[in-house]
């Protein structure tokens, strides 16, 4: 298929660059750069720009004439939500609104979109896609603000999604090829592994006091090439026919962030410099999924569930990166 991939540069969306590319579908990327890396594209055709930019965005799909997005561009860090959530509002949900704008106009009826569990807010340990969706912070509110606007776009015309809802994405590439190089990423395992490189002197733990076993956060991580294969598997789903869906992707079973720190400096060898320090703003104390859905309509099978592998593949990513 001809497919544009919007934040394509980045963490996850060139982790599906590769997944499709290797299949054969025709790539156009769509990244400003902002936080992406031209070298992390392995497959397709980069076009810098950005999806504030309609006449741009207008001209693109009238050349291209694409059968496919997937949309990955987006702002992403929890507490900058938080202290400025205009840039989230704007980047995330007003941007797609002009990507669907597009879309509809150029009759580019498949899209599947990076969602977040965010839009759970304060979960439980076994959140379904039926669990009441109350954010607690602009990014996953954001999230959510274009999970509806998809949702009554695909009513109203012959347009078909699927919203994946992201639990927590680790990893990297298992051949080495490309993993996670934002600056100044927040995610756990890319800061403990920045650590374990000298690249930061110390990890702090947000919060020792929250109701979990050790009082650290307790989250659901999944390696990015799982959830890259997912991606790959809700554009099959699409192309066959399938209705819009919301899905799950996570694995289904949690660790805390102290289990988590424990089992790097095990997997890896080095020892961490870790402080705890005080809760994050917008951080709930779980976020576990019930990912059967998934598996059930996509046929989806996990390849990399084991925290081992996620965080060697993380490790050796980070010993390979220079800044």
């Amino acid at each position: 298929m001809k497919v544009l991939i919007t934040g394509g540069a980045g963490y996850i969306g060139s982790h599906v660059v590769k997944a499709l590319g290797k299949l054969g579908h025709d790539i156009i990327v769509l990244d400003n750069l902002s936080t992406g890396f031209k070298e992390a594209i392995t497959f397709g055709r980069l076009v810098v720009g950005d999806l504030a930019d309609e006449k741009f965005v207008d001209e693109l799909f009238a050349k291209e004439k694409f059968e496919a997005v997937l949309h990955f561009a987006g702002s992403i860090v929890v507490p900058e939500s938080v202290s400025n959530p205009l840039k989230y509002y704007s980047n995330n949900t007003v941007n797609s609104q002009k990507l669907l704008n597009a879309c509809i106009k150029h009759k580019c009826h498949k899209f599947i979109f990076s969602s977040t569990a965010a839009v759970y807010g304060m979960t439980e340990s076994n959140t379904t896609e039926e669990t009441p969706t109350f954010p607690i912070n602009p990014y996953g509110m954001s999230k959510l603000m274009t999970e509806h606007m998809l949702r009554d776009v695909s009513a109203a015309h012959p347009f078909k999604y699927v919203a994946l809802r992201y639990f927590n994405v680790s990893g990297a590439d298992p051949e080495g090829q490309i993993g996670q190089s934002s600056p100044g990423a927040t995610h756990l395992l890319k800061v403990a592994s920045e650590v374990a490189t000298g690249k930061r002197e110390v990890i702090e733990v947000f919060g020792t006091d929250y109701p979990t076993n050790d009082g650290t956060c307790v989250r659901d991580y999944i390696h990015v090439t799982d959830l890259a294969d997912a991606h790959v598997k809700a554009l099959e789903f699409l192309a066959k026919g399938g209705e819009s869906q919301v899905l799950n992707c996570g694995y289904g079973h949690g660790f805390s962030v102290h289990e988590v720190l424990t089992k790097y400096q095990e997997v890896t060898g080095v020892k961490l410099n870790i402080k705890n320090g005080p809760r994050r703003a917008g951080d709930p104390a779980v976020v576990m999924s019930v990912a059967q859905k998934i598996r059930n309509l996509l046929h989806w099978e996990p390849k990399f569930d084991d925290l081992k592998i996620i965080i060697r593949t993380a490790y050796e990513w980070e010993k390979k990166r220079h800044y």
